[in-house]
């Protein structure tokens, strides 16, 4: 299991990477929002030599606007991954089962050489979800060892931990199998 974190603009710039082969950086949600620290973690990231992703908080609607949104300033480099997190809105809405498959689809057809996730928690995935589609990868959020999420899925990350901040592990033997994996999917 490789070891890795997310961040967002709650997190510093300067966050430290010993000890991991990826991250996933927030970059934009909705059609407006742009994380203020995407550059500078992404430069850290880079510095670092770790694989790095890219996620939306997908919003309901305007999926053209979002994907634009997101694509347009998420950097474009193959091998980066993207990853639409979809949960429940600060207004407590969420996207339809169809609109997050229809923003997974429109990424991949939009960024062709990068593989895209679908980041959701466990009661999403086996409660929320009725299409079981989640691009090139699913990224499941449950708060139990690592590596055990309990779900039935194949999945390629897991986030078991939000304290203090949001920790992952990755189901590849190791960061070149990641990397490759990244490449292709």
């Amino acid at each position: 299991m490789l070891r890795g974190i997310d961040v967002s603009a709650y997190q510093s710039s300067s966050y430290s990477t010993e000890g991991l082969s990826f991250v996933f950086i927030k970059a934009t949600e909705g059609r407006s929002y742009v994380n203020p620290k995407l550059a500078a973690q992404t430069k850290r990231a880079r510095e670092a030599g770790l694989v790095v992703g890219f996620y939306h908080f997908l919003w309901p609607g305007n999926l053209s606007a979002q994907a634009d949104h997101f694509v347009g300033r998420a950097p474009e480099r193959a091998g980066d991954m993207l990853a639409v997190d979809w949960e429940t809105t600060g207004e407590g809405t969420r996207a339809s089962n169809a609109e997050k498959d229809r923003f997974i689809r429109t990424l991949k057809e939009k960024r062709p050489d990068n593989p895209v996730l679908l980041y959701c928690n466990r009661n999403y995935w086996l409660n929320v979800d009725t299409t079981s589609y989640a691009g090139d990868g699913l990224w499941i959020a449950d708060y139990v060892p690592a590596g055990k999420p309990r779900i039935k899925a194949k999945w390629r990350f897991h986030q078991y931990t939000d304290d203090p901040l949001d920790k992952n592990v990755a189901d590849f033997g190791g960061k070149d199998a990641l990397r490759e994996w990244a490449r292709s999917a």
